[in-house]
């Protein structure tokens, strides 16, 4: 068992569709995260047998632990992607969606919607507990629907066996523009004796030292903080806003060669996403980026990309 030691307030990588597949994921484990999870899994696409879906359960060997999330409403279709996952080694744990609030996960009765109905919510996450043979089973919240019930919502998470939890502080309806409530996240952590992790805006040190005192909360989970920014895992547990640029040089060029292996010539395409993100703050990152984006073949990027972030030809 590959276990989560909330004594040392542990930094998970928030799911991030899109973002937070296994190249990205391994980038964020080699700085420090703790504890790494799956991008949304529909339980219909795995019960479906969906390769793509298949391809987003790879984990890296760094990825311990590692935990997987699943996004559903039924309870038949959770249980039949539950034994599933049951067959897949290297999985230390299966996290139920709550707080996705992207409108075709929520007409899903999906997501966030399941903080409209906390009994449903309740049974999923029982019907995990029971069923799963990994070591954990946990829930990844918002604070409600519209409005704020976070003790009601971890109260309920709790009672149903989560051996965790993780608090987005915002409603659904405050999609991910209105402020952290970071004060509801604390009254939450204060309603339940399970560990809680904190997440919401924490993109840099000061934030996360912050957080960590006004919730209690045993951990952090970090989200948009980390893309184009990996190394904050590093930088908060060491407390420092200082980087090696010799270091950020490679880690990029490391991130795009894992690009390379796991999405073959798409990752070319798919890698440029990222580099808008990596590129912030640097001079002349508008030239760059229209550069990149219109280059195909893999040996012209990565040179691109070498040339741009090379600390000798660059400043940050």
């Amino acid at each position: 068992m590959n276990s989560i030691d909330f004594s040392k307030c542990p930094l998970a990588l928030a799911p991030l569709a899109g973002f937070t597949d296994l190249p990205f994921r391994r980038v964020a484990k080699r700085f420090g995260a703790d504890v790494t999870v799956s991008e949304m899994i529909s339980a219909n696409a795995l019960v479906y047998q969906s390769k793509k879906t298949f391809k987003m359960l790879e984990k890296s060997p760094l990825e311990n632990p590692y935990i997987v999330q699943l996004a559903g409403s039924d309870t038949h279709v959770i249980e039949e992607a539950v034994r599933m996952l049951n067959d897949i080694e290297g999985i230390d744990g299966i996290d139920l969606n709550c707080g996705c609030p992207v409108p075709k996960v929520v007409a899903q009765s999906a997501g966030s919607s399941l903080l409209l109905d906390l009994p449903k919510l309740g049974k999923l996450i029982e019907t995990i507990k029971n069923t799963s043979n990994k070591p954990y089973t946990s829930a990844k919240v918002r604070l409600g629907f519209t409005q704020k019930t976070p003790d009601v919502i971890a109260r309920v998470v709790e009672a149903s066996g989560a051996d965790f939890m993780s608090i987005h502080g915002r409603t659904r309806s405050g999609g991910y523009h209105a402020e952290v409530d970071y004060v509801a996240i604390r009254e939450a952590k204060g309603s339940v004796n399970i560990p809680v992790f904190a997440n919401g805006d924490i993109k840099d040190v000061k934030t996360a030292l912050h957080v960590k005192h006004l919730t209690g909360c045993e951990g952090l989970m970090i989200g948009r903080g980390a893309v184009g920014s990996p190394w904050i895992f590093h930088q908060i547990k060491h407390q420092t806003n200082t980087l090696d640029p010799a270091l950020v040089h490679a880690i990029i060029l490391e991130h795009f060669d894992a690009m390379l292996d796991f999405y073959h010539e798409k990752g070319v395409s798919i890698f440029r996403k990222h580099l808008h993100t990596y590129s912030k703050g640097y001079s002349n990152a508008s030239t760059f980026r229209d550069t990149i984006n219109r280059i195909d073949r893999a040996d012209e990027a990565r040179a691109c990309i070498d040339a741009f972030f090379n600390p000798e030809s660059q400043i940050l």
